[in-house]
């Protein structure tokens, strides 16, 4: 990788020089700022910074949450491919094992003297518009609802943009035949239904049913009974409304309440898709718990979780203050003791980790294809933040530093039976048509 150096210096080669004495190598993309400088690779994507209060807010918030504001705001740019740029970053940082750096006094000080040389020496810039201020205790039941707001009611406006015909806002189950997302999502719901044992009359309880996909798949493809929660006021209210639309009122009731106020039990089957991630750490094995207490001994649960590799440290400071507020993601393993300490007997793990990359990556066309529709509808601010989190997001499923899986558990009868099959093989006979 060759590297062009101006021979007159700007302001992009005195942060190149703050850069790469932090990271003990040299830059793996190039920079361009304000002044017109540049220096880095001469290829692959160039990092802009726009304006010396990118340089601010990270003087105020060093690290990832001040690249990310400055990147919403648009005071940093980055003119390429944005997700080759990250990962090269993510490549330097693996290759060199680079840590968040731990800057002396002599180091804080040439930072100092680089930023006032710069003219970034300045009040505090406003906290963007689009980041999460959530107030009360963590996991309460108030907090957890404005949690779940700030992500799920940006709109359905903008999530009938983005999602396919099924409005499923969770990993899908590609195979080659497939055409599009539509298809991966339909297999996707078709196996969970499958993996339940769904039958005519069957009574499903759908925990965090955002807009429905798999309620009304299961009501209408295998005349399931179901109870549908959630706690997104536009979930629930788009929800109803296509229960009214496709005549289900004697199948499916939705109710908009926390999980933890679920009454009630003897349900054939419990399902619930990538919700336990917001439940919390401390919170999750009383959440494990109403499981296993709302399905009947023989009933099956179906838990589709994100997870988190095992040295990786799962969502970040961006996604946990842009995308889901408060989040929590555990590796596998844990999520199966939990559940198994619970009472359930865990039968089946299934890794959809990259099936996850191209779901992702379907959304992520999506949202560049119809980019201008985007921005008219909720502003381009935070257009760009669901950029950042959809590319950031296909790369950590790629990178193995987040997975996703199904688990399926039982709820043993007092003798002990799971009524479950002896092979699984089952469950996947003509996936490829859904």
């Amino acid at each position: 990788m060759s590297t062009v150096r101006s021979t007159r210096p700007g302001a992009a080669h005195r942060l190149a020089a703050l850069v790469e004495g932090a990271l003990g190598g040299p830059l793996p993309v190039r920079l361009r700022a304000w002044d017109g400088s540049e220096t880095g690779p001469a290829d692959g994507p160039v990092v802009v910074v726009r304006s010396r209060r990118a340089l601010r807010r990270l003087c105020w918030r060093p690290g990832e949450l001040g690249l990310a504001q400055a990147y919403v705001t648009g005071e940093l740019d980055v003119d390429g491919d944005l997700a080759d740029g990250l990962r090269r970053m993510w490549a330097a940082a693996r290759e060199r094992r680079v840590h968040p750096p731990r800057l002396s006094l002599a180091d804080r000080a040439r930072a100092a003297g680089t930023a006032v040389r710069l003219g970034a020496v300045g009040p505090r810039p406003a906290t963007p518009g689009s980041q999460a201020r959530l107030r009360g205790g963590l996991h309460t039941k108030s907090r957890d609802r404005a949690a779940i707001s700030h992500h799920y009611d940006l709109s359905n406006d903008f999530y009938r943009l983005l999602l396919d015909e099924t409005m499923a806002y969770s990993c899908g189950v590609w195979q080659d035949t497939y055409a599009d997302a539509a298809d991966a999502q339909r297999a996707k719901l078709e196996l969970i239904c499958r993996k339940l044992g769904l039958a005519a009359g069957s009574r499903l309880l759908d925990i965090g049913c955002g807009w429905g996909s798999l309620t009304l798949y299961a009501a209408e493809r295998h005349k399931a009974k179901v109870t549908a929660v959630t706690l997104a006021a536009e979930q629930a209210a788009y929800v109803r409304e296509q229960v009214r639309e496709r005549g289900l009122e004697d199948r499916v009731e939705v109710v908009r309440q926390d999980y933890r106020d679920i009454t009630g039990g003897d349900y054939d089957a419990v399902c619930t898709v990538e919700m336990g991630e917001h439940v919390g750490d401390a919170e999750y094995p009383a959440f494990a718990a109403a499981l296993h207490r709302r399905v009947r001994p023989g009933g099956r649960v179906l838990v589709q979780q994100m997870s988190r590799g095992r040295n990786a440290p799962g969502g970040g400071a961006f996604i946990e203050a842009y995308i889901a507020p408060d989040m929590h993601m555990r590796p596998l393993g844990e999520t199966v003791q939990l559940l198994e300490d619970a009472g359930l007997e865990v039968r089946h793990v299934e890794s959809l980790r990259e099936h996850y990359v191209r779901t992702v990556a379907a959304w992520e066309r999506t949202l560049e294809e119809r980019w201008d529709e985007f921005v008219a509808l909720v502003g381009e601010e935070t257009a760009r933040v669901w950029r950042l989190y959809l590319v950031g997001g296909a790369l950590a499923f790629e990178q193995r530093r987040m997975g996703v899986d199904q688990i399926l558990g039982v709820r043993p009868t007092a003798e002990g039976v799971s009524g479950m099959p002896a092979t699984p093989g089952e469950w996947y006979e003509r996936l490829d048509r859904p």
